[in-house]
């Protein structure tokens, strides 16, 4: 294994674009190097007495059990840390949080809701934080994204990507790192469901400094036609459940099923970044059917997580 370089040492990543197109294919031939040794059981003992702090507000299953895996088999110590333990939730400030546990931890994981959050323990701690979910943005979720597509098309240059259904935090990550490495990225949401203008208007210019293109359309039939990777999420997402029943009418034609697989390319594929709501955003058989990546794309979470780790622990 080649060695780690040392340029993203002490960064956080907090959204997708905190890195250049650069750092973030550094970040993903890494994943892909881990991902061989681990395959040949090699002990990889990168971050020997670094502990990573886990900051959970959000319940999570991928997340959480990537990264404690991932921390032990470069051979640091994960600690979970509920948000409900802190003395953030009796009034604490981030602030004061974020410099008391840079003194203590390697890294810092956070799972929260609001990205300012994520940007506060950022500005004021002196370790890498990393973010693991906000309603804003994804960002290790994308690089497992990537790292998925990349295996199965052996480029990025020109493969076409569409997301199906609601503008969401997922959405937004996907068309930044498809934007940032020359992928071809439409979003079809329906009316009153569109990722964010300035985000979109963002990665426009990425897309334009990388060869690829960004479009948001509000057909699904428009947004599939001709793509290689179908992709979803979930309609209602955490902290959403009273507007479940109007999501399922106004989100249903952008349901990911056979009929969009067939529209597409012949080569297409499907991914969701999980937990499925199974009859909802995307059919039984699409995801559990010969053309799913789906759970490729849940093991690479473990694989980028890691990279991410050896890449900005000091």
């Amino acid at each position: 294994m080649a060695g780690i370089p040392d340029t993203l040492k002490g960064r956080s990543y907090t959204r997708v674009s905190d890195w250049t197109p650069d750092e973030l294919r550094t970040a993903l031939d890494l994943a892909d190097e881990l991902k061989v040794e681990r395959a040949r059981r090699k002990e990889l003992r990168i971050l020997p007495g670094r502990t990573v702090g886990l900051i959970f507000r959000k319940p999570s299953t991928r997340t959480r059990i990537s990264s404690e895996v991932g921390i032990a088999e470069l051979g640091g110590m994960a600690l979970y840390v509920p948000s409900a333990d802190l003395q953030l939730s009796r009034g604490e400030s981030t602030r004061d949080t974020a410099i008391v546990l840079s003194r203590f931890l390697s890294a810092i994981l956070i799972r929260t809701f609001d990205q300012a959050e994520v940007d506060e323990f950022a500005e004021h701690a002196t370790i890498p934080i990393l973010n693991g979910l906000t309603d804003a943005a994804h960002p290790l979720q994308a690089l497992a994204d990537a790292m998925t597509i990349r295996e199965r098309f052996g480029t990025f240059t020109g493969v076409r990507v569409a997301y199906l259904g609601d503008g969401n935090n997922v959405c937004h990550s996907l068309m930044r790192i498809a934007a940032r490495t020359g992928m071809h990225f439409v979003a079809a949401c329906p009316e009153g469901y569109e990722p964010d203008p300035g985000i979109v208007a963002s990665c426009t210019a990425d897309a334009v400094a990388s060869g690829g293109s960004v479009d948001v359309v509000t057909d699904a039939t428009d947004g599939v036609r001709d793509a290689q990777v179908l992709y979803t999420d979930v309609w209602t997402s955490m902290g959403q459940d009273d507007e479940h029943e109007r999501r399922l009418r106004d989100l249903d034609p952008f349901r990911l099923d056979a009929a969009k697989l067939a529209l597409a390319g012949q080569d297409a594929v499907a991914m969701h970044c999980l937990p499925a709501h199974v009859g909802e955003e995307i059919t039984a058989d699409v995801l559990y059917g010969d053309r799913s990546l789906v759970w490729d794309q849940a093991e690479n979470r473990l694989h980028v997580y890691k990279a991410v780790l050896a890449l900005t622990v000091r």
